[in-house]
């Protein structure tokens, strides 16, 4: 039912005109007040608490159609943040709220957050500070852009005066469950991709056929497809069991097998569609580029496969098989 619901807000509201918009900074006010408006941000807020009470499995639908529509606002983290919260005194606060995995002192004294996704446009981060939770103030940060081309990444910089008290001991769960966030939305994404390409190869007559007759081409869709339905379920992982937080192991497993999928699946996207494939006017470079800062966004494949392999290694007698099911919860948990 939400995520019907959900799905008529971002086709009526979330257009590719509306994305390039809020890209060029433009305002994203009417898109995140249809969402807000509607509730949809308290999914995982009790239902004594005037919430929908969703389990993690229900959000994993919705997180993928924010990736399959190229959501261009923190709607997923701010879903998050309620639940990252939910121990803290203070009610989350009003507006638009991303999450940052990551954050470090520098020797000037500044906190620096690097790659804050939504940084350009948040209202608030929450901070995860050496397993800290701070609740953080956007305006009062110096917002550094990435310097890529449409993106709402930007790396936030707070003095030691605007950083306030911790409001938790749970700040790692931050960055597993950002992972989630984004291992949902490139599987999302790379649905998108992949419905674009099979469209254009069907459409596109060459020697007086559908290139998507030709045999090369099969092979590079079916390619690119088996990448896509392992994105899929390995994105799943994540999102199965009854806790409020994504568990770690399974969203690493999440997070790197989906980052590994990126590579293959924009270069294959962007060779079919061929020379027009590069330009911009096509929708397609709406979702590779997120892809690609998606993938490295909380850390890439390489940084997650070694927190599973590190797992693994601590248990010698064990398989690779006999690990994944143990570590994954089961989806009737």
């Amino acid at each position: 039912m939400f995520t019907e619901a959900i799905e008529k807000i971002l086709s009526d509201l979330c257009t590719p005109a509306r994305v390039r918009a809020v890209e060029r900074a433009d305002s994203a006010a009417t898109l995140w007040s249809a969402l807000e408006d509607s509730g949809f941000l308290e999914l995982l807020t009790p239902e004594d608490a005037g919430g929908a009470g969703l389990a993690l499995n229900a959000l994993l639908p919705i997180f993928v159609a924010f990736g399959r529509c190229a959501l261009p606002v923190p709607a997923a983290q701010s879903i998050a943040a309620r639940a990252l919260m939910r121990d803290c005194p203070s009610a989350p606060p009003a507006g638009m709220l991303t999450l940052a995995g990551t954050a470090h002192r520098q020797p000037d004294g500044l906190l620096c957050v690097p790659r804050v996704a939504f940084g350009l446009m948040a209202d608030f981060a929450l901070v995860n500070l050496e397993g800290q939770l701070l609740l953080l103030d956007c305006s009062l940060a110096r917002r550094q852009p990435t310097g890529v081309h449409g993106s709402q990444c930007a790396t936030l910089y707070w003095s030691q005066d605007s950083l306030g008290s911790a409001i938790g001991n749970n700040g790692e769960e931050v960055r597993v469950f950002n992972a989630a966030i984004h291992a949902a939305a490139i599987a999302g994404a790379m649905e998108q991709a992949l419905a674009m390409t099979l469209e254009y190869c069907n459409d596109r007559v060459q020697f007086g056929k559908a290139i998507g007759k030709f045999q090369a081409v099969q092979h590079q869709l079916s390619v690119m497809a088996e990448q896509v339905a392992a994105s899929r379920i390995a994105a799943e992982l994540a999102f199965v069991g009854d806790s409020q937080v994504p568990p770690l192991m399974a969203t690493a497993i999440a997070k790197a097998r989906t980052s590994m999928a990126v590579p293959q699946v924009t270069a294959i996207a962007h060779a079919l569609f061929g020379a027009i494939g590069v330009t911009e006017e096509l929708d397609l470079q709406l979702f590779t580029r997120r892809l690609h800062e998606w993938r490295v966004s909380e850390g890439s494949e390489t940084y997650w496969n070694g927190i599973v392999g590190q797992a693994l290694l601590t248990q010698p007698n064990v398989t690779a098989c006999e690990f994944v099911r143990h570590v994954t919860p089961s989806p009737t948990a």
